[in-house]
């Protein structure tokens, strides 16, 4: 599938209408902390200020910090729509200031809302700004005489990345809460990614190493050895370090294992015979990503590839996307940098 992008960087400076509402991370509630991130992970997340004091004191931020909130904030401001019903709040440091991007919109709008969460972290995030919470699994029903048992889509869902491709690849769950996190991307119209400039790199696996898949503890000695078979050099179980002995364990009781893999390629890197399925030790990105969901005991892989929300519908199909509709970038010049996917009218990708 063909994918054009445009690039815009605009600045903005959200402290003018931040009412500073920030945001508890419950990182041990959804396992995002230093000893449950992926290991050898580049990124570091540092503490995003609490939601506890948010109407009391203002705490200013600065670095990497700063570009998480400029980023969510005009993310916000170009996505979110006081007509909109459900939404979709994802995991992770970033996604504290997108919260406090719409908490900001004031109660008269976010009232009448229903915001669905991508696990325990999220969850908390949503109860402690004071917005309707919701859940993905209750959703309410569609009256479609042709479809019996459709459900409301989101119509817009905020999330982090781990990294993200020249084609709006992403891998996702460093804070192990990625089958939940696709769950309600692929639930909403447009999905929208929220990161700094760390995370924006050319092919998927340059800086981050690993990609996270979630398990049936069970199944670990069977995926971890078609892992080995197909390319990764060294799969572990992410272990929970000095504040849990043992394997961490998702907020669906299942496992994680981190695969290393080469950098993956675009379909526009591949040349000759070679098709990106493994066979010359390259892989594409998409073909990776159904390969692994094979493996019987995945529940989930943290690669987010295919189609977005808007490719969905175009093809008339019902639900959304994995991939995101426009990535937004804070950098460390102070610019927002927007990444977004135009869709090529009369094509139509391989689920």
């Amino acid at each position: 599938m063909d994918i054009l992008f445009t690039c815009s960087r605009t600045f903005l400076r959200p402290s003018h209408h931040c009412i500073c509402i920030t945001t508890t991370l419950r990182r041990s509630n959804c396992r995002r902390t230093a000893h449950s991130m992926a290991p050898g992970a580049p990124i570091s997340e540092p503490s995003a200020p609490s939601i506890v004091h948010a109407l009391e004191e203002q705490i200013p931020l600065s670095g990497i910090e700063a570009a998480k909130q400029r980023a969510a904030f005009k993310a916000v401001d170009d996505h979110f729509h006081p007509s909109y019903k459900y939404i979709g709040i994802g995991s992770g440091s970033t996604v504290v200031y997108v919260v406090q991007a719409i908490a900001a919109k004031g109660r008269k709008i976010t009232d009448g809302m229903i915001f669905v969460p991508t696990g325990d972290q999220s969850k908390q995030l949503i109860i402690e700004a004071g917005l309707p919470l919701g859940s993905i699994d209750a959703l309410p029903p569609v009256e479609d005489l042709g479809l019996k048992g459709k459900r409301q889509s989101l119509d817009v869902a905020f999330d982090g990345a781990d990294e993200i491709d020249d084609d709006l690849n992403c891998i996702k769950g460093g804070g192990a809460c990625l089958f939940q996190e696709k769950l309600v991307a692929s639930s909403a119209k447009k999905f929208i990614v929220v990161a700094d400039s760390r995370k924006l790199q050319k092919r998927l696996l340059t800086k981050w190493p690993t990609i996270p898949i979630e398990i049936a503890p069970l199944s670990a000695p069977t995926v971890k050895r078609i892992l080995i078979t197909l390319g990764s050099s060294d799969p572990k179980i992410r272990q929970g370090g000095s504040a849990k002995a043992g394997p961490v364990v998702t907020d669906n009781s299942m496992w994680i294992i981190d695969a290393p893999f080469p950098p993956l390629c675009l379909k526009s890197d591949l040349k000759g015979h070679d098709n990106g399925d493994g066979e010359h030790g390259t892989w594409e990105v998409h073909n990776l990503g159904r390969r692994l969901k094979r493996i019987t005991g995945v529940l989930e892989v943290g690669l987010f590839h295919g189609r977005n929300g808007v490719q969905v519908a175009a093809a008339g199909e019902e639900g959304g996307g994995q991939k995101p509709v426009a990535a937004y970038f804070g950098m460390e010049n102070g610019d927002v940098e927007i990444r977004t996917a135009k869709e090529v009218h009369g094509v139509k990708s391989i689920p």
